[in-house]
């Protein structure tokens, strides 16, 4: 068991040059740089948003995929947390923070697929919202995950 899994572990040429081809540019200088935003979130982008409901368009990128080439489930699980969260931002307010989220991986996602990711709020009480996000291929319409998000913040007091 131990062997299959340091074999497992091993760093192929390949992964060597993925990790070797990836650059972004340094721009510590701007405030409102952040790395994340360039390696995560880049290339989304909204194509409806309405009270309560955000679609958005996202064409996999190889950065975001596994040693399969298919979409990997961080990144899935860290859409379901972003759109989530989009959908019940307000300006001026505390941010909401996840709590909870349960998510069905359904199938898998190519490089290149254009995936259609959609979110609607199912309610919320106080500071607690919940939303329910998917992850659709647009050109087969197979539902790639379904996810429900649950965000809570204190309240900000009236006094």
């Amino acid at each position: 068991m131990e062997k299959k899994t340091s074999e497992y572990l091993q760093l192929t040429d390949q992964d060597s040059d993925r990790v070797a081809g990836f650059s972004t540019s340094l721009r510590r200088l701007e405030v409102s740089y952040c790395f994340y935003d360039d390696f995560a979130l880049k290339g989304i982008r909204v194509d409806r948003l309405q009270p309560g409901f955000i679609s958005c368009s996202f064409t996999v990128p190889p950065r975001l995929t596994d040693r399969n080439g298919d979409l990997a489930m961080g990144a899935i699980a860290n859409f379901i947390d972003e759109i989530g969260a989009a959908l019940i931002y307000e300006k001026d307010v505390p941010m909401k923070v996840s709590v909870d989220m349960s998510i069905s991986y359904l199938s898998k996602a190519k490089v290149n697929d254009e995936l259609e990711i959609s979110a609607k709020l199912l309610g919320g009480k106080g500071g607690y919202n919940g939303t329910l996000v998917f992850l659709k291929n647009k050109a087969s319409g197979e539902m790639i995950a379904e996810g429900r998000h649950s965000l809570f913040s204190k309240p900000i007091s009236k006094i």
